[in-house]
């Protein structure tokens, strides 16, 4: 089973190899998707756990014993399709292919499947079309 969370860690867990952790004592494997960490300052990770489902509820409690906060994602990436100029900037930083220009029509397509809702798109967008619904 898959479960994308995004951990909030206080500034005294920053140090704690929580990856590690996961994989060694839960076998939980966690795919970091996007980071924002740095010494003596809240951090948060956006996460894909992966392993069996109890191994999961299992490493989320542990995490929370730890003081790290754990929220699941439900978000997902939105296009006003009136806003959007087809510009394509956001096409170069999608990490997935997610987005992408219609070879011949130059239009946006989007590929809801493909999207990891890493939010990197939505502050490239110059003319601020892609938000995310919550």
């Amino acid at each position: 089973m898959k479960k994308r969370v995004t951990l909030t860690f206080p500034k005294n867990a920053i140090q704690m190899p929580v990856t590690y952790r996961l994989a060694k004592d839960f076998n939980v494997a966690a795919n970091i998707i996007r980071a924002q960490v740095a010494p003596n300052q809240i951090g948060k990770l956006v996460v894909e756990l992966s392993g069996d489902i109890d191994a999961l509820e299992a490493a989320i409690d542990w995490m929370r014993s730890r003081d790290i906060a754990v929220s699941t994602l439900s978000r997902e990436i939105l296009i006003d399709e009136e806003t959007c100029v087809h510009c394509g900037l956001c096409t170069g930083v999608c990490p997935t292919e997610a987005l992408s220009l219609e070879p011949t029509s130059f239009k946006l397509n989007f590929t809801r499947s493909r999207c990891i809702v890493c939010e990197q798109c939505i502050p490239t967008c110059p003319v601020q079309a892609i938000t995310t619904n919550l």
